[in-house]
């Protein structure tokens, strides 16, 4: 495996600094754990060649731990007797997968590094990963993040957009995290992977829709109807589908192309495509996918940089599913 490819930035990144103002940096690692992000690398490597599916469920999970809380592992930390956990909230339970991953990339830097790198930074560096495992492309991760030692299910709801958002509710709740309207565009490309339960989508998307007991105006009748038959209205809670039925494993621009042709199976991800500004920037996303995966990589650099703990905050887990 060439290792040093999943570690070369493809563009000159920043230094992103923190509301406490300490900074977090690329190459946080490089003294006090050199082989951290080789370690983490070989693993997702291995799990994305045994199942696919698990890069985008780790690039989603850098996505929902940084959205609630900020980025702080609290996606990984355990329900307890006295408190029900983020993992167990619907938007991530049975979907987020790739738990196991991480905890066997952290059982080996504690075995390497003891109480040095952190549950949260291992997240951003997995999604990079699974990023280049998926489309080739990468990105300099910046570290320093410390894990946090809370997490509500409560706090999941209002934190992470529903797939019945359109485009204004979208915008509003990523500018609440200080993202702009095109990073917003930017990062739904991570919809070019990964699958959608029906549920998530048929009862806005493909039954009863305003009464009118048709499909969604905006979808291709085509697509529509292979829908339907995947997930009749009757279908069960497991029965999945591909977010992006172009290229459903590869990480790239495509998702952009399935929009402009009426076949974004979400009603978010369709949305983008009603309004001026947002709908410019997926056709040129679709046109130009070198500056698409420019402009992902440094999008999730700034996300990853969201209410981040550092400096003495929190603390280095030694365990990523419970606080130390």
């Amino acid at each position: 495996m060439e290792a040093s490819l999943l570690v070369i930035p493809l563009f000159v990144l920043f230094l992103s600094t923190t509301a406490n103002g300490h900074e977090l940096n690329a190459g946080y690692y490089r003294q006090t754990c050199p082989e951290a992000e080789e370690i983490i690398s070989e693993i997702v490597a291995k799990a994305v060649k045994a199942n696919p599916g698990v890069a985008a469920s780790l690039i989603r999970m850098h996505f929902h731990d940084c959205f609630v809380r900020g980025c702080d592992g609290s996606i990984l930390l355990d329900s307890t007797q006295d408190n029900t956990a983020e993992k167990a909230h619907p938007a991530n339970n049975p979907s987020l997968r790739g738990y196991d991953i991480i905890d066997e990339a952290k059982s080996k830097l504690e075995a390497k590094c003891p109480g040095v790198v952190s549950c949260a930074d291992v997240v951003a560096f997995a999604a990079r990963d699974s990023a280049y495992q998926a489309g080739g492309f990468s990105w300099a991760v910046e570290g320093g993040r410390r894990d946090g030692r809370i997490s509500h299910e409560s706090e999941v709801s209002g934190n992470l957009p529903p797939p019945s958002f359109d485009v204004n509710q979208l915008t509003q709740l990523f500018a609440s995290k200080k993202l702009s309207q095109e990073e917003m565009v930017t990062l739904s490309g991570a919809h070019s992977i990964g699958v959608s339960h029906c549920v998530s989508f048929t009862g806005d998307r493909l039954y009863n829709i305003s009464g009118r007991g048709s499909q969604y105006p905006s979808m291709d009748s085509k697509y529509a109807l292979q829908l339907k038959a995947k997930c009749p209205s009757s279908a069960s809670n497991d029965i999945v589908v591909p977010l992006d039925p172009l290229t459903p494993t590869k990480l790239d621009a495509k998702y952009y192309v399935d929009l402009q042709y009426k076949r974004g199976l979400l009603k978010s991800d369709q949305t983008l495509m009603a309004n001026d500004a947002t709908s410019r920037q997926e056709i040129i996303n679709a046109n130009y996918p070198k500056i698409w995966r420019e402009n992902f990589g440094r999008a999730m650099v700034k996300m990853g940089a969201i209410d981040v703990l550092t400096g003495s905050q929190g603390e280095i887990r030694k365990q990523c599913h419970v606080p130390n």
